[in-house]
């Protein structure tokens, strides 16, 4: 499996400092440590490790700091532990993996940061892919009007269908489906896309995109104000005058108008939380598996060869389980979305003989 072999290939890091009583270098393998390190941004793609060989793609840095920008590529901090333009990356605390500048009394001082990082790139990365993939599959459509679709406008068909007829339609009703279509197709295969880059380590894949808590927030709040925006005066109607209920749970305490409101922010923070941790949680299910080999392996190398074929195994299954939830986290997401312009977008609908 890929994933183990590069693990295999990277070993602990060794630092000025890090000493055993004999004096040699040396450091324990640290399993969070390591996991934590695959799993969050940063301003390097790093690749492998093998002896005191360091591959890595470095960044664009572009900080704004006293009235001043400053760019430079990210290979200038030396991996991580050097200083430059007084500015160094921060190597614990809250603001660990980000870049600061240290005041005259010590202080941390985060200046405005837009560096390119590994996400950011990412993101750029899948973004493009997907342009380049729909430009040519319209051209296709444009070729092959009168002929059964082929290549890669085949393989995408049924999913572009399938979102179309079994959720927007479904969802939203075939009246208003056409305002929100496009955002749900963008948003369902910028997700699976980043989805099944993320679980494919090897440069430009590997990137936690969706496993980032900023990115699903993001995504997750177009959901919430497209939602707001485009609802109309009965869903509203619903929130602050919810038709059927007592109106003692009205007024003079506006109970259920409170509970309807904050219902409307917590829908888009369940779906913010919900793909960040899923997709999380199988980076790290993968990465404590293979760090298991390494762990036994601190005590001898026969349990670390020992260990090595139960976890490269298990870590196997979940790679294969990662691309099914590559593919239900973008439709959950997708569908929930679909769900909530539905609701906004509901007409009401008078009772028969009501005048």
């Amino acid at each position: 499996m890929i994933v183990a072999t590069l693990l295999v290939l990277s070993p602990p890091k060794v630092h000025a400092g890090d000493k055993h009583d004999d004096g040699h270098h040396k450091k324990e393998f640290n399993a969070g440590e390591k996991i934590i390190e695959h799993i969050v941004d940063a301003y390097e793609w790093h690749i492998l490790d093998i002896g005191d060989f360091h591959l890595s793609v470095p960044f664009p840095v572009i900080l704004y700091d006293e009235g001043t920008w400053h760019v430079f590529m990210s290979s200038k901090f030396k991996h991580g532990y050097a200083s430059y333009k007084g500015f160094e990356i921060a190597k614990d605390g809250e603001l660990k993996g980000k870049v600061i500048r240290k005041a005259a009394d010590g202080a941390e001082i985060r200046p405005l940061d837009l560096s390119i990082t590994k996400n950011v790139f990412s993101i750029f990365f899948a973004s493009a892919l997907i342009v380049f993939i729909f430009m040519s599959i319209s051209k296709a459509y444009k070729r092959t009007r009168k002929h059964a679709p082929k290549g890669l406008q085949s393989l995408l068909e049924p999913l572009i269908l399938f979102i179309r007829d079994e959720i927007a339609i479904t969802s939203i009703g075939r009246k208003n489906y056409e305002k929100f279509l496009p955002f749900l197709l963008t948003v369902f295969f910028f997700i699976f896309f980043n989805n099944l880059l993320g679980i494919i380590p090897i440069f430009p894949g590997g990137a936690n995109v969706t496993g980032n808590i900023a990115v699903t927030g993001v995504l997750a709040l177009f959901t919430f104000f497209i939602t707001a925006i485009r609802a109309n005066k009965n869903y509203w109607m619903h929130i602050f005058n919810t038709p059927g209920v007592p109106w003692w749970l009205k007024v003079p305490i506006p109970l259920m108008p409170i509970i309807e409101l904050v219902g409307v922010f917590t829908k888009p923070f369940v779906l913010m939380v919900r793909l960040f941790a899923n997709i999380t949680a199988g980076h790290i299910i993968i990465l404590g598996f293979i760090s298991l080999i390494f762990v036994f392996g601190q005590t001898s190398i026969y349990a670390g060869y020992g260990i090595s074929v139960i976890s490269i195994t298990l870590a196997i299954f979940i790679f294969f389980l990662e691309l099914l939830v590559a593919f239900i986290q973008a439709y959950v997401f997708t569908l929930l979305s679909a769900i909530y312009f539905g609701m906004a977008t509901e007409e009401h609908h008078h009772e028969e003989g009501h005048h």
